[in-house]
This record gives structure tokens, C-alpha cells and sequence, in this order.
């Protein structure tokens, strides 16, 4: 006769009560805690003091953190009311699913064999992937909508921390020639330094946050007291369930999934030079802004030109001519060679 888990009266006397389905395993461990062997209570001792780590390991690891047997894990599992050591690791996991979801997609690839140039390849194809998904999703109206609020800003903040701080600051570069003043909010000043730059938004100012899992909590948090402010919200993010989204008066979605770490920086960067292509586009003068930032930093640049009958080549004698760091003087152009002392 099959005995029903469902059924008090059909369960063993001896056997160990199953607790509400939304019991949390600290909740379980608890109720039986008195009841566990010492063995059973020195691993309940750790995943209470290492939940996140814990929900993280196959049984071997966590057997061997705790210096037991793999059997012994799956008993300590049966006894907090577990069919078994995976359904035990699926609870623990339960509410760090976005935050471990980079560390499992590791685990699993690193458990495929495969030669370097595979890897490589994979990679490859995966931003290829990420780019067609994004290009497919593109909405017309957010993107017509993005770039005039770009350009129609008195000021344009760029907020992101974390590897979207990187973003941000070749966000701010693209965009920098073509609108009135472009900030970076994201610097070793931390998050109160950015909150203080953020303090003086008008809603003539447009702030554009960069987010994605695992999600920053100050990026989301400033991007809030941003629109509390007034400001309008750009957010460059993965989709309509980022935390960014509530918040957004626009929104550019992206499509970053990455297989060996939490986000492909590639498709976010790709968004970010097409949208500063679309900047430059519509902008007015768009021409005449970049010759004259060329200009301007031309005396840095380095320039090289064709070898002359001497086989030294001009890029070579500009080293003479470069100015000294910190002098503020731009280099002196070379007179002409007219071949005499």
C-alpha cells in the first residue's frame, strides 16, 4: 500500500511532520533542531550562519565544508521534512534566484567540455543572439522619443555603477559632443557623491540610469529620488520587470544574457553607440561639432604619414614637439624641412 504524505493519519508515527510549503528552511531547521543529531546540528549551525553560500553548493561541497558524509547531508535533508538533498538546496535558493542565477549558469558550462576556441566562438554567437533579440524587440516610439529627450535636456546625467559605471562613462563620451552638458554619475565618489549631483535636477534635465542583473540597489534607489525630483528617466535596461522600469518615462531594452557571467557588456555597448549614432543624426550642426572638436584635439592625436625621402616619418618628429604633461600648452608645429641648417 502506498502511503499518501498528505495524509496525517497515513503517516508513520516516527516520521518527521512536513511543514507549511511556505515554511523557510531557518523556520524548519528551528522546529527540529532540538531533535537533530550533532552531526545534523553542526551542518544546521552553518547554513544558518552561510545561507547564500550554502544554496550555492552541490551536496559533496556542502558535505565536505561541514566534515561529513554525502550520506549524512541527505539524512540532515529527510530530517528537516525534504524528499532529499535537492529539493533541501532548491528552498535555500528560493530568493537568491536572480542573484545566483550568473553563478549556476557557470556551473553548468564549466561542466561542459570543450577546447578554448569553442568557448571563444560560443561567446561570440551568444552576443550575436543578443543583439538580433534586441534589434527584433526595438520600439520605434521609444526610440524617437530617447533621442529627443536627449537632445531637448539642459543637463543629461548618466548614472551607473558596478561594470554599468563603465557604460555610462562611454555613454557620456558619445554623447557629449552633440548636447549641452553630459555628467557622469558614477565615480569613486560613491553614491552620496552622486546623490549630491542629483540634487540639482530640474524637469528640464533628463537622467539616464544603466541597469541590469544583478541589479545595483543605488542605481535603482537614485534613479527613484531622480524622478521624485522631477527629472525625466531614460533607463537602459534588460526589460520590463527591471526595477528601473516603474520609474522610467522611456525605456531601451537590451537584450544581455551572458552564459559565463551575469551580462553581456557587448550588447550594452552596442545600444549604447547606436543610440549615440541616432544623437548625431538627428542632432543640428552634428558635422560642424565633430571638425571642431577634431580640431581642437588634434595637437594630441597622434598623426602619421606616408615616409619621406629621409625615412623618418613626421609622427616620429612630433615627439619633439609634444607638449610636457600638465603644461596646458599645446605643441609647437614644426616648420618646414627646407633641407638646410
Amino acid at each position: 500500500m502506498t502511503v499518501s504524505r498528505s495524509d496525517p493519519a497515513a503517516r508513520p508515527a516516527d516520521s518527521v511532520p512536513d511543514p507549511a510549503p511556505e515554511t523557510t528552511v531557518s523556520q524548519r531547521i528551528a522546529k527540529v533542531f532540538p531533535s537533530l543529531t550533532p552531526a545534523h546540528q553542526r551542518m544546521a549551525d552553518y547554513v544558518l550562519a552561510n545561507p547564500f553560500r550554502a544554496a550555492t553548493m552541490r551536496i559533496d561541497e556542502f558535505a565536505q565544508a561541514v566534515q561529513v558524509s554525502v550520506a549524512t547531508a541527505n539524512r540532515f535533508a529527510h530530517a528537516l521534512g525534504f524528499d532529499g538533498y535537492p529539493q533541501f538546496r532548491a528552498e535555500l535558493v528560493r530568493g537568491f534566484e536572480a542573484t545566483l542565477a550568473p553563478v549556476e549558469k557557470l556551473r553548468t558550462e564549466l561542466e561542459r567540455p570543450a577546447t578554448i576556441t569553442e568557448i571563444i566562438a560560443a561567446s561570440l554567437e551568444e552576443n550575436e543572439r543578443n543583439l538580433q533579440a534586441t534589434r527584433r524587440a526595438l520600439d520605434a516610439d521609444a526610440c524617437e522619443r530617447a533621442v529627443t529627450a536627449i537632445l531637448e535636456a539642459e543637463h543629461v546625467y548618466v548614472l551607473g555603477f558596478g561594470a554599468s559605471g563603465y557604460l555610462a562613462g562611454l555613454l557620456q563620451h558619445g554623447l557629449d559632443m552633440y548636447c549641452r552638458t553630459v555628467i557622469t554619475v558614477a565615480g569613486v565618489g560613491g553614491a552620496s557623491t552622486a546623490a549630491r549631483q542629483l540634487f540639482k535636477l530640474t524637469s528640464r534635465d533628463l537622467v539616464i540610469p544603466i541597469a541590469f542583473p544583478r541589479y545595483v540597489y543605488d542605481s535603482v534607489a537614485l534613479t527613484e529620488r531622480a524622478r521624485a525630483h522631477g527629472a525625466r528617466i531614460l533607463a537602459l535596461t534588460d526589460g520590463p520587470t527591471s526595477p528601473l522600469a516603474p520609474f522610467a518615462d522611456i525605456a531601451l531594452y537590451v537584450s544581455a544574457g551572458r552564459q559565463l557571467s551575469a551580462n553581456s557588456d557587448a550588447a550594452v555597448l552596442a545600444m549604447i553607440e547606436a543610440l549615440c549614432g541616432a544623437v548625431a543624426h538627428r542632432a543640428t550642426g552634428s558635422v560642424k561639432a565633430a571638425a571642431d572638436m577634431t580640431e581642437f584635439v588634434l595637437p594630441w592625436l597622434h598623426q602619421t604619414h606616408a615616409r619621406g625621402d629621409s625615412g623618418r616619418t613626421a609622427a616620429a618628429g612630433d615627439t619633439q614637439s609634444r607638449p610636457r604633461p600638465g603644461s596646458g600648452k599645446a605643441p609647437r608645429r614644426r616648420r618646414p624641412d627646407t633641407g638646410t641648417e
